[in-house]
């Protein structure tokens, strides 16, 4: 996992438990649970029952003496920071996959074309032979002209990482862009070691 893909999960995490939070506490007071349940609200947290409001007529009347522009400006705000938000969340969802790739460089031999899933398959099932792998899964995402593989490996306790990065080059990916005709394949790998599972002796 790179950094930038990290601090965007990180990221995500915290807003989504952020939010949760905050839809708990207003649903605890729309429902009444505080006073059913006697229980505590936050300290300073203004929605404790189903008559309770954001904003009270004082606090509504002091912000509208700012002027004509503050209540506007104020929901101009909120709407923008919800759509950023919301583009933000699609785009970590979102991954594009190039669909098909072409065969033979491009433009595309005779119009043949690989459909990306089926390269992927390919390369994993080639990958997953090779000793010392347990588990080889590959995605390749992007535009046919700027794709790239990403390549996640399971490795057994005792495998090498240089070796079978050495072999993963040599093999798979050299038989995938021999096949297809690519001059370049950027790839990037993941790997993380399998858990040993101690033998019991009875």
């Amino acid at each position: 996992m790179t950094p930038r893909s990290a601090a965007n999960r990180s990221l995500l995490a915290l807003a989504g438990l952020v939010l949760l939070g905050g839809g708990l506490l207003v649903l605890f007071a729309g429902l009444n649970l505080y006073r059913r349940h006697d229980l505590v609200p936050p300290v300073g947290w203004p929605l404790t029952n189903p008559a309770d409001v954001p904003l009270g007529s004082a606090d509504r009347e002091r912000w509208s003496s700012q002027g004509w522009w503050w209540w506007p400006a104020v929901i101009t705000i909120l709407a923008l920071t919800a759509l950023l938000a919301l583009w933000w969340l699609l785009a970590q969802l979102h991954r594009p996959r190039p669909g098909s790739l072409p065969v033979g460089g491009s433009p595309p031999q005779e119009g043949v074309e690989l459909r990306d899933r089926a390269l992927g398959d390919a390369i994993a099932t080639e990958a997953g032979a090779l000793p010392g792998i347990e588990r080889a899964a590959v995605h390749i995402t992007g535009r046919p002209a700027h794709h790239r593989t990403r390549v996640a490996l399971t490795l057994t306790p005792q495998a090498s990482p240089g070796t079978l990065l050495g072999a993963l080059c040599e093999g798979p990916l050299r038989t995938a862009r021999r096949s297809t005709g690519l001059p370049d394949m950027p790839t990037e790998v993941r790997l993380q070691v399998s858990r040993h599972r101690p033998h019991r002796v009875e």
